[in-house]
């Protein structure tokens, strides 16, 4: 199988169904049955997973993986990449936001990188409509700081379209501890550290209602965890533990982990 491509979905009742409604037609057309897409629902208490099984009825290329507890966007799309089958395992939001023209991009421009990545902020990138100011700085002030802290060159971490080979995934894998604010910016560390080549260009992407994020408490959460991340990979890493007993719940650490 060529593509496979995880859908994390957390309380989604609301978008999930647009967003299977133009990626499994569009997909089905170019590559047949070459392709899967796996909603990978976690901790939902709406009808996200019903939903996502009624597409599944009708469609044999949708999968379907449950998990009953908040596992996190990151952990979300572990689980269906565990059981994913394709040469190429692809990353999508499930509000749809990134079209699926735009993420059939990836798959046509990752040549020979172990990962692609769509980018906002690239020259020649559509973003409509224009985020608000909020959202803009906090983007822009948290990237600057992934910059800083791990050295990666990326213009945009946070986008939610990503694409990689399944040998990068499986070599990375093992090592990525985070899986909530903090999971992009570990997985795209652990692909540098692992040398593989990054890649990015710039995406469509559409701001669609309905997101539940706080952007003041999110900002703040996610800056927590990446510095908590760079403390794991650095000979602070000592810290680490009474930096979880005394933060891990403001950054929602799995319970396992503080």
């Amino acid at each position: 199988m060529k593509l496979s491509i995880v859908v994390p979905a957390y309380n989604e009742e609301a978008r999930l169904a647009q967003m299977l409604g133009v990626y499994l037609p569009y997909f089905g057309e170019r590559y047949g049955e070459d392709f899967e897409i796996i909603v990978s629902v976690n901790g939902s208490v709406d009808r996200t997973e019903e939903i996502a099984r009624g597409f599944r009825e009708r469609h044999g290329q949708l999968r379907v993986i449950v998990d009953p507890g908040p596992i996190g966007k990151g952990g979300a799309i572990m689980a269906g990449a565990r059981v994913a089958r394709g040469e190429k395992i692809g990353f999508v939001d499930a509000d749809g936001s990134t079209p699926p023209e735009a993420f059939d991009e990836l798959v046509r421009n990752i040549g020979d990188a172990g990962v692609i990545i769509a980018s906002r902020w690239l020259p020649g990138a559509r973003v409509s409509p224009r985020q608000p100011w909020k959202r803009r700085a906090a983007s822009r002030v948290f990237n600057g700081l992934v910059r800083v802290l791990f050295k990666l060159r990326i213009t945009d971490t946070q986008c939610g379209a990503k694409l990689m080979t399944a040998e990068a995934w499986r070599a990375i894998v093992p090592h990525i501890g985070l899986t909530r604010w903090a999971f992009d910016v570990d997985m795209l560390f652990q692909t540098r550290r692992a040398h593989y080549r990054i890649v990015e260009i710039p995406t469509t992407w559409r701001d669609v209602a309905g997101s539940k994020i706080r952007i003041v408490r999110v900002s703040a959460q996610m800056f927590l965890a990446i510095v908590r991340l760079r403390m794991l990979y650095s000979r602070l890493r000592w810290v680490v533990a009474l930096y979880d007993r005394l933060l891990g719940r403001v950054i929602e650490l799995p319970s396992e982990m503080r």
